[in-house]
């Protein structure tokens, strides 16, 4: 009876585990290559990424701007390739963007923070809180936080976006002005390949399909 019991004590511990977690899918390290290179691609083109400035001439640059007056530049962390520097309430202030397996998003404290949104690109992150701006107007400075925007970590001041600062040798073309305008009008990215128009002037359009 024991060796019995003993026997099927062996076989149960032998079961597979029900239900195991599966592993998490394989990660081809060229998908970051590609991703971080497709955004610089997109800032570049967009004429607010200021590159390798630093805190304090991000400050400078937006200390007398109005409140909601942002600019995307290179990060002075080592672990980060960008931040977000914005004109808020309080004055300006900065919050890392955050990468990790394809998709962005802001390191940022707020009571909205398990439903901050991650984003294949910084232009789309950036597009998405200008856009959330006219969705829902702020509210007082002492107001609590609206969780569709983030919160700055250093003063939990809510980071309200609403109009870039370009650089002053990369202000917008007219070309770039009117493909904002055909991008707003538009709507969504993958309504612009309907759009009647030659082909040239589309692929012009998909090379930033953005309206910031």
């Amino acid at each position: 009876m024991v060796a019995h019991a003993a026997s099927v004590l062996q076989l149960e511990e032998q079961k597979p585990q029900c239900c195991p977690h599966p592993p998490p899918p394989l990660w081809d390290p060229s998908e970051d290559v590609r991703c971080i290179a497709t955004t610089f691609q997109y800032l570049q083109a967009s004429g607010w990424y200021w590159g390798s400035i630093s805190v304090g001439q991000a400050r400078e640059a937006l200390l007398k701007k109005s409140e909601g007056t942002f600019l995307v530049r290179d990060s002075s962390h080592p672990r980060h390739l960008l931040a977000l520097s914005v004109k808020t309430c309080c004055g300006p202030t900065s919050v890392r963007v955050e990468y990790g397996r394809g998709s962005f998003w802001l390191d940022s404290v707020s009571p909205g923070l398990p439903s901050l949104h991650t984003f294949p690109d910084v232009l789309s992150l950036v597009q998405h809180y200008v856009s959330s701006v006219g969705a829902t107007p702020p509210g007082p400075p002492e107001a609590q936080p609206d969780p569709a925007w983030p919160a700055a970590k250093d003063s939990g001041v809510p980071l309200r976006l609403t109009h870039a600062l370009h650089r002053p040798q990369a202000f917008p073309s007219l070309q770039h002005l009117t493909r904002l305008a055909i991008n707003r009008s538009a709507g969504r990215p993958e309504l612009l390949p309907l759009l009647p128009l030659p082909r040239p002037l589309l692929r012009y359009l998909l090379d930033y399909p953005f309206h910031v």
